[in-house]
């Protein structure tokens, strides 16, 4: 080509040199690199000052996912039906239950030593109340059911310490074991025996991108060079996220899982970004610091637009109804932001101080790249051939995607089952076999009449009767059947005139109330001291106020955690609606998981469509500004929006076609689109703005080739990388949780599949077709030829 001929044309445009991204990101690489000890010596410090002083991350999520439901959920207004029993959408039970060790019926002694316990815990910070439970139907076992306050379940295991601690001071009869029961006290005690989730989260995300940075790099050094910004990112936003959790921000328990994945992800993703560039440098003959600011004024502009998308696509899931979506945004962002600046200050400097040694021994950093091996190959034929390999990739696709037609939301629960031998294991096999009726998980169904109960029970009877004989329950717990006792409207009527209103902590000495007129046999005692005890546990069924009842039942379709029950919500509501009607309730509601799932599955739906076209529009803007370009950043957000399509259908045909699951969890499309969105315009960007650069010197068709042979291996390094994080985070996170097992390999699929398909072939391809289009309404690189001769 004779360049001579279109020299002239060459000094219409801007030079490279002159460009202001190029002047911005090599003034911060020179920073970076004249001050390098100072940056290492800041976050290193900085870090560890945050750790000291700020409060743990664990400390500060909430990891139920109902209490994120927005206040006109159909189960939100039923939780406010049950404020009339003193419960809140945070308060979480913890059962303690108490046995004898022989088949003897609990004797006045043991009941007198429950209500001294009851007394007791009642004080124990952290405690909302202390309710009676009733005794088993064979009078053997009685429980006690412990609320805790709003914020105890973001980390129970200090209060549940504190529960088995008190349980061990006051004196207990030697006929008789005591154990806590139920869910929170198994994912204690579960927690306990197996670790931490996200610390082996972080440790199995950060050795394995250690290992393939070591297969990708040959040397010891640059593995850990690129991963250390992202590691000491994830130890200090965790404290700063909690920080601010204490002045407001709501953290999910699975914000605190995705942040350790996405920051070491993205964050090795930056590393990379510049690393390669950075050892391009150094292969062309530049000094290491020379070729550390060169890179920085090259792909400094490029990290920072990839990391801008991450932020733009997280902060738009603040416009989300549902709350656990809402507030996953921003504490990611923070963790993000932090990446980036990382990034542009931390990562700089460490290769400037150790220069060479960085890809020692590798002398890789001393070839030049050619158009021989697999990107050679990969580059020649998509700038040979466009048509036939965008044709082909759209096909393969479109078939995929077609399998998105099949999706069904699916649950996003899963009981946590105490490790065999621990306290709460003891405790949960003593309530199956003493009270074989009730539910670990029980759906709780609420009436509010428009008399009080104890004026009229006779509704009661109806209720009973109706939901016991329904084909959605089985096993209907309520006023008159409690735990297996059968009691009359008689009973009822004739024990409120004796009692009064039933109490939720019966006195402390285990006495009967002072206005009672006490039997003088001890065995009339102890019999009147035993119906006591099950009237007070009448007021975990009855309100104070005498109008609000609640009835516990398990539902036909299974466990309330599974798809099936999820499913049969909108049938248990009209049920429940049939029956308040019959009694002419003035209202009713539904509480439990499978309603809570319900509710946030049809939520996280609408979500998807309310935050989707923000996302778009915002990152197509940023774009727009990168490439300078209104035609790219459309065909850009296509492609993304073809891979997402593709990746949900490959994850419905593996987990719903070929593994018969029932649904994907209804977090899936939404993280996925979210999380492939902001990543894969990561690897447009950085393929797209090589292009541009290389097109200020070469015809378009030898600039993609060139950008290609130059990025592939980093894109693909760093998919490599992101697929990874994904899928340590679904086998080692996910242990346990089939949900989070399909979150984590639907994602990581997901970025597989854009990495290799998306970013290397069709947008390459697509950018050849298009030509000087790509630019518009610029006429960037048009000074060259479009022959590529």
């Amino acid at each position: 080509m004779n360049m001579q001929t279109k020299a002239p044309h060459f000094h219409h445009h801007q030079s490279e040199e002159n460009d202001a991204g190029y002047k911005i990101f090599g003034a911060i690489g020179r920073f970076a690199v004249k001050f390098k000890w100072l940056m290492v010596l800041i976050w290193i410090v900085g870090t560890f000052a945050a750790v000291h002083y700020l409060p743990s991350l664990t400390n500060a999520t909430q990891s139920d996912n109902s209490s994120f439901l927005p206040s006109n959920a159909p189960s939100e207004k039923a939780i406010n039906l049950a404020s009339a029993f003193g419960k809140t959408a945070n308060s979480a039970p913890v059962q303690v239950i108490v046995a004898t060790n022989n088949s003897a019926s609990l004797s006045a002694a043991d009941l007198s030593y429950l209500s001294n316990l009851q007394s007791s815990l009642t004080k124990v910070s952290g405690v909302d109340s202390v309710r009676v439970a009733g005794q088993s139907s064979d009078g053997q076992a009685d429980q006690l059911v412990v609320l805790l306050s709003g914020g105890s379940n973001t980390n129970p295991t200090p209060l549940i310490n504190s529960i088995r601690s008190d349980i061990s001071k006051v004196s207990k009869p030697s006929d008789l074991q005591i154990h806590l029961a139920g869910q929170v006290a198994d994912e204690v005690d579960s927690s306990k025996k197996s670790g931490t989730t996200d610390t082996k989260v972080q440790l199995g995300s950060i050795g394995f991108i250690i290992v393939l940075l070591l297969l990708i790099f040959r040397a010891p050094l640059a593995p850990l060079i690129t991963l250390l910004p992202a590691a000491l990112v994830v130890v200090l936003s965790g404290p700063v996220i909690a920080e601010l959790a204490k002045h407001g921000l709501k953290v999910s328990s699975l914000a605190q899982l995705l942040l350790t994945v996405l920051v070491l992800g993205a964050g090795t993703d930056y590393g990379l970004f510049l690393i390669f560039r950075v050892r391009e440098g150094m292969a062309s003959g530049l000094a290491p610091k020379e070729a550390v600011v060169r890179a920085m004024s090259r792909v400094g502009e490029s990290i920072t637009f990839s990391a801008a998308t991450v932020i733009v696509a997280l902060l738009s899931l603040t416009f989300a109804s549902f709350q656990l979506y809402s507030t996953l945004g921003i504490p990611l962002a923070i963790g993000i932001g932090l990446m980036l600046l990382a990034g542009l200050t931390l990562l700089p400097a460490l290769l400037a101080i150790f220069g060479r040694a960085t890809f020692w021994p590798s002398k890789r950093a001393k070839t030049t790249y050619t158009k021989s091996g697999l990107w050679g190959r990969v580059s020649s034929s998509v700038v040979k051939r466009p048509v036939p390999v965008l044709v082909g990739g759209l096909m393969f696709l479109g078939i995929l995607s077609l399998f998105v037609l099949h999706y069904q939301s699916g649950g996003f629960g899963g009981t946590t089952v105490a490790a065999n031998g621990t306290d709460s294991a003891l405790g949960d096999n003593l309530v199956k076999k003493h009270y074989p009726t009730t539910s670990a998980n029980p759906t709780e169904i609420l009436f509010v009449l428009p008399q009080t109960v104890w004026q009229n029970p006779e509704p009661l009877v109806s209720i009973q009767s109706q939901l016991s004989k329904a084909p959605e329950f089985t096993d209907v717990s309520g006023p008159l059947d409690l735990n297996g006792i059968k009691i009359t409207p008689q009973q009822l009527t004739s024990w409120y005139k004796e009692f009064g209103p039933p109490s939720t902590n019966p006195s402390a000495e285990g006495t009967l109330p002072k206005n009672v007129i006490v039997p003088s046999s001890t065995t009339g005692y102890q019999n009147m001291l035993r119906e006591y005890r099950t009237y007070s546990a009448l007021a975990n069924f009855i309100a104070p106020n005498g109008k609000t009842v609640q009835f516990a039942a398990s539902l036909t379709a299974g466990d309330p955690s599974t798809t099936q029950a999820l499913n049969a919500t909108p049938v248990v509501r009209a049920r429940v609606q049939q029956v308040a009607d019959s009694v002419h309730a003035t209202n009713s509601g539904v509480v439990g998981e499978a309603p809570a799932l319900y509710d946030i599955s049809s939520i996280s739906n609408s979500d998807l469509k309310r935050v989707v076209p923000i996302a778009i529009v915002i990152i197509g803007i940023l774009l727009a500004i990168l490439l300078r370009s209104l035609i790219a950043p459309v065909y850009l957000i296509i492609s993304v929006g073809i891979s997402y399509l593709a990746s949900l259908g490959l994850s419905v045909l593996i987990f719903m076609d070929i593994k018969h699951n029932s649904g994907l969890t209804f977090i899936l499309p939404f993280l996925m689109f979210i999380f492939l969105l902001a990543l894969g315009e990561d690897y447009n960007i950085l393929v797209m703005t090589r292009i541009r650069e290389e097109a200020r010197h070469v015809p378009l068709k030898k600039a993609v080739s060139q950008a290609l042979i130059t990025t592939g291996t980093t894109v693909t390094s760093a998919g490599l990388v992101l697929a990874g994080t994904f899928a340590v985070f679904a086998f080692v996170g996910g242990s346990g949780s089939p949900e989070i097992q399909d979150i984590g390999i639907g994602l990581s699929l997901g970025i597989l599949m854009d990495t290799f398909l998306v970013r290397t072939l069709i947008v390459p391809a697509t950018v050849v077709i298009l030509g000087k289009w790509n630019w518009w309404p610029t006429k960037h690189g048009s000074w060259i030829s479009e022959e590529d001769k």
